[in-house]
């Protein structure tokens, strides 16, 4: 069954960026600078934080606008796969997308797309996050009786 990432409970969210940290580490790289996900405060430490990731969309619009294929759909549980080698940069995918979860590799001129790995629920230690399954789509047999 696929998976999906989703904040469960903003409000456990303390801003630590851990699972900023982890994302970045599972790419290679050490900082916050290649993460998926990031965590920004709602204005002010008494509002809390918000969690800015991909939700998976059933119909993706950034694969919908990627111009070379760069981005397509996953089979199961919405969301998007992404293949590095033909991403031209152009940064349509990011402008589509409606959450503002698709940031942007300045050094690569590529978008930085989650992979729905869930290294970042692990590292959450006040399971504000968590990888959920995804149903699969429920098929409706179609008659030409009514």
């Amino acid at each position: 069954m696929a998976k999906k990432l989703v904040p469960v409970d903003v409000n456990k969210c303390i801003g630590c960026m851990e699972c900023m940290f982890a994302c970045s580490r599972r790419a290679g790289r050490g900082g916050l600078v290649d993460s998926a996900i990031r965590v920004r405060s709602a204005g002010g430490i008494e509002r809390g934080f918000v969690i800015v990731v991909c939700r998976a969309c059933e119909e993706p619009p950034c694969a919908k606008v990627c111009p070379t294929g760069a981005l397509s759909p996953r089979r199961e549980g919405g969301g998007v796969i992404f293949h590095g080698d033909k991403c031209i940069g152009c940064g349509l995918c990011a402008q589509s997308c409606i959450l503002g979860a698709i940031f942007w590799d300045n050094e690569k001129n590529k978008p930085i797309i989650c992979r729905y790995c869930g290294e970042c629920v692990d590292y959450c230690v006040h399971n504000a996050i968590s990888m959920v399954d995804v149903p699969a789509p429920v098929s409706v047999p179609v008659s030409g009786h009514e």
